[in-house]
């Protein structure tokens, strides 16, 4: 039977037909129909909002002539049809349902049935992509005070509210606006409900509320005082062992944010005894993919700025060969999930690569022990390389954070590095990658140059075999419109490569490369200013034989580089002064 025939009336008008008539009698018993064909039915969603249901079912809410019955079956109408494809969805956002929704809601006196049919819509709108997230806090600042007053109605208006939270707040102007209007007071009794699905939003809300926010972190972890419970009591409570994995995770997230926005020390045993093991545990084989993803990527923020937490994480449950484990993911069966069915076109095979790729470079980043540990890992350095290579950015990004952290080791510099073709794909990332790969990358081709070389002969060395590809990769940076510390890290390789024997041809044969210097001395960024002169300086440098550093330094002169030493080191001071004075000494 086609889909308009289901849709027929006596054989010849549809219930949408009558919907959009002006037959006021039948459309009560035309929308429980429509209401009725649709439910579970994506092919028929998309049929009647192809006739124009939509716009007329958004007509009636606004109106107030029509019955509160009607309006409370319109509402459950296009719930329904939220709950289709992306594109019906997209249908209802493009038809302008999310301020209707939201108004239909505030209005006076309207019952609990409307408000709830209402809400539910929100919630799986809000859910998706498509959504204008940040509505409800740019176009009526009367919309969150609203919210909160109505959450505690009902086990449903707590799901429904927590979740649109959880899923429009992106902001800091967001994270302040919500702590502004109550929204840690109405949320944390909701932290112990005996209802899951209020508890699991709430704890999503709390997270994105304190991410990278201070100020509302620690909001949010002195609320209760010495009252009540404390938030942080509560989420260690919610991280136990007889609670669900997914609940687990979430509390063990929101006190990693809590922590990292300065509410709680590392040293706090909430942070070193109770988050730490819980995100080590969600990394383990017998968690779902998404765990093992999420597990991996909020231990590598929890760790990464605190060396006590990356020296108990590297010797705690074989984490470094857990995470290993992660780079040789194939189509392996592993316990699934509602929510890992749901994200069949997920590559996890890349999603657990970059998330092993954080948290080894969070590992890596302060001990030389657990950087032996990490590089002495199977094939470590082959998958890097294949990340860096890779067609998916966070992939690409993961392993070049990755590999700077590792590079940051003296030892391996001169052992392991050595012995792979790491220049390629990193030379690559120069030149073709995107803007959030480009500085680390440059920071990490510093290391490799020159930072913890044992002679100027490393760098010569490469300079013969990638010369032309690190220039022109310089060059790239440098000509773009790129931020200050990207330009600052491609004037650090010139500086690096400045400090060869041989490898210092390569910038004074380049013309356009010194006028680029030249230009740079005098920018308006120190750092930016440091790194130029620092290049200078090694280009002037008087320790060769020969008349190579006179060439230099004449053609240098030529080209004005001495008058500028000599503007600068009247008009600047500290570091930038300094390096001033070095590099006009070797002139004279």
């Amino acid at each position: 039977m086609s889909s308009s025939c289901v849709m027929e009336v006596d054989g010849s008008q549809s219930y949408v037909d009558i919907l959009l008539s002006n037959d006021a009698d039948r459309w009560m018993d035309s929308i429980v129909q429509v209401k009725n064909t649709v439910i579970g039915n994506n092919k028929q969603k998309t049929n009647v909002i192809v006739q124009g249901i939509i716009p007329r079912l958004l007509q009636w809410m606004m109106d107030d002539n029509v019955p509160l019955s009607l309006k409370v079956e319109c509402s459950v109408v296009l719930g329904s049809l939220s709950k289709g494809t992306e594109a019906n969805i997209a249908s209802l956002v493009d038809a302008g349902c999310v301020p209707v929704l939201l108004a239909a809601k505030r209005l006076p006196n309207y019952d609990l049935k409307y408000v709830e049919a209402c809400l539910r819509c929100l919630r799986t709108v809000f859910l998706s992509p498509c959504a204008p997230k940040g509505y409800i806090f740019e176009q009526d600042s009367a919309i969150i005070p609203h919210l909160i007053n109505v959450l505690p109605k009902s086990a449903c208006t707590q799901e429904c509210i927590t979740t649109i939270f959880a899923n429009c707040c992106k902001t800091s102007e967001h994270q302040n606006i919500l702590c502004s209007n109550g929204a840690i007071e109405a949320l944390a009794p909701l932290l112990k409900s005996n209802i899951y699905k209020v508890q699991m939003p709430t704890l999503r809300c709390f997270s994105v509320m304190c991410y990278q926010n201070e100020e509302v972190a620690k909001a949010i972890a002195n609320y209760g005082g010495n009252k009540k419970e404390t938030v942080p009591e509560m989420l260690v409570r919610l991280r136990n062992r007889d609670k669900t994995s997914e609940m687990q995770m979430a509390a063990a997230k929101c006190l990693t944010y809590l922590y990292r926005g300065g509410a709680l020390s590392a040293s706090d045993p909430i942070i070193m005894l109770k988050t730490l093991p819980t995100l080590i545990r969600m990394c383990k084989k017998d968690r779902t993919l998404e765990e093992n993803v999420e597990g991996a990527e909020t231990l590598a923020y929890l760790i990464e700025v605190n060396s006590e937490l990356q020296k108990v994480a590297s010797i705690s449950d074989h984490l470094i060969r857990t995470l290993s484990e992660y780079l040789k993911y194939t189509n392996v069966q592993q316990i699934s999930s509602s929510q890992t069915m749901q994200k069949k076109d997920i590559n996890w095979g890349n999603e657990l690569k970059q998330a092993a790729f954080k948290a080894f470079a969070s590992l890596g980043a302060n001990d030389e022990d657990i950087r032996k540990k990490i590089i002495d890992t199977e094939n470590l350095i082959e998958h890097i390389i294949n990340g860096m290579d890779s067609d998916d950015v966070k992939v690409q990004a993961a392993a070049v954070r990755c590999l700077h952290s590792l590079s940051r080791s003296v030892q391996q510099l001169r052992t392991t590095f050595q012995d792979h073709a790491l220049w390629k794909p990193l030379l690559k990332m120069l030149q073709n990658g995107p803007e959030e790969v480009l500085r680390v990358a440059s920071s990490t081709l510093c290391n490799l140059m020159l930072e913890f070389s044992p002679s100027k002969e490393h760098i010569d060395n490469v300079m013969s075999g990638y010369g032309d590809q690190i220039m022109q990769a310089v060059v790239f940076i440098l000509e773009g419109e790129h931020s200050v510390d990207i330009k600052e890290q491609a004037l650090c390789i010139l500086g690096h490569i400045a400090d060869g024997k041989s490898a210092k041809d390569f910038i004074m044969g380049n013309e356009d490369v010194l006028r680029k210097l030249i230009n740079y001395m005098v920018h308006s960024n120190e750092k930016v200013q440091l790194a130029a002169v620092y290049c200078i300086g090694n280009l002037v440098w008087n320790d060769d034989e020969g008349k190579g550093s006179a060439e230099r330094q004449a053609r240098l002169r030529d080209l004005g580089v001495q008058k500028s030493l000599h503007q600068l080191s009247t008009t600047t001071s500290g570091d930038l002064q300094q390096r001033v004075k070095v590099a006009l000494q070797q002139f004279s």
